[in-house]
């Protein structure tokens, strides 16, 4: 009787990588093929037989980084190798380390260490995203593309996908409601105009008019992302609730700013603070007290006696 093959052991992965494998619906499918090929490992591969991943989530690489990159591969080497699965004899395809692999063209490498794999196209989808979502300084419009490919082609739900990620179903959906803005703010996202925090803020306007203006101001005015909230909630508001006595005429931003004032005044006193403001500054501080001992308790505060 036939001595029976001992079964490879899996070659170490990184945390996506072997997450990814062990839960990946298509893994039975794949096991015969995987069984008829040699075993997985590390190699020594020349570069001018990697194609490039179809599948790669990132679309911008910053030159300077790149060349910062291929400066330490010509001194270092490289620290960590890229992922590749093969094609045909002397022919592969890259699954995740794009950069690695530019950078090393760039210092003049002739080859590389590369992890070897088996995957089939959805595979190679699935590991790419995932390697670069967790690996690479993706931009939160990368990521939330990434995201989508990841839903709609492999068909995940935002549960699955989270598992995969490693992140929750709230974090995902907040990647995947920034898909929803307009494409001059997406455009503006990608480009480090503005963070996720203002874009967060921007989509809870539900006229794409009134988002883009405030994305305008944004820039324009350099505006944190606690004033974009800011003049989101006022935006949001009722008219009448704008129009209170106190802030009446106010700047929406400068409304907020004196609400959390107020807020903070109360907290620091015990007592509910009015604070009355108008366009040119002025206005006056109201401190509550209903009785000698409370205010006492509030002149103590004051430092007065």
């Amino acid at each position: 009787m036939a001595d029976k093959k001992p079964t490879p052991k899996k070659a170490a992965l990184g945390r996506g990588l072997g997450a990814l494998l062990k839960d990946s619906p298509q893994k039975e499918k794949n096991q015969e093929l995987l069984s008829e090929l040699p075993k997985t490992g590390i190699y020594e591969i020349a570069l001018s037989e990697i194609q490039v991943n179809p599948f790669q989530p990132r679309t911008h690489f910053d030159k300077e980084a790149l060349q910062e990159l291929a400066e330490s591969i010509r001194v270092q080497g490289i620290i960590q190798p890229i992922t590749v699965r093969k094609l045909a004899d002397g022919e592969y395809q890259l699954i995740s380390g794009e950069r690695r692999f530019q950078a090393s063209k760039m210092a003049g490498l002739e080859k590389v260490p590369a992890y070897v794999r088996t995957a089939n196209d959805q595979q190679m989808l699935e590991m790419a995203l995932i390697e670069n979502i967790q690996r690479e300084n993706l931009n939160a419009l990368e990521i939330a593309h990434s995201y989508q490919r990841l839903m709609a082609e492999c068909n995940l739900k935002q549960e699955e996908l989270g598992e995969r990620v490693g992140k929750n179903r709230t974090t995902v959906n907040n990647y995947m409601r920034l898909l929803k803005l307009p494409p001059d703010i997406q455009a503006g996202l990608r480009d480090n105009l503005i963070s996720m925090g203002h874009a967060r803020a921007i989509i809870n306007v539900e006229d794409i008019d009134k988002q883009l203006d405030i994305y305008k101001r944004t820039i324009a005015e350099e505006l944190s992302v606690r004033k974009v909230e800011a003049l989101v909630k006022a935006l949001n508001e009722g008219p009448e609730e704008r129009s209170t006595e106190k802030t009446q005429g106010l700047d929406p931003v400068r409304k907020y700013e004196i609400g959390k004032i107020q807020q903070r005044l109360s907290s620091h006193f015990g007592s509910k603070v009015q604070l009355k403001a108008d366009g040119k500054n002025k206005g006056e501080i109201k401190i509550p007290f209903g009785s000698a001992d409370d205010l006492n308790r509030i002149l103590e505060i004051l430092d007065i006696i």
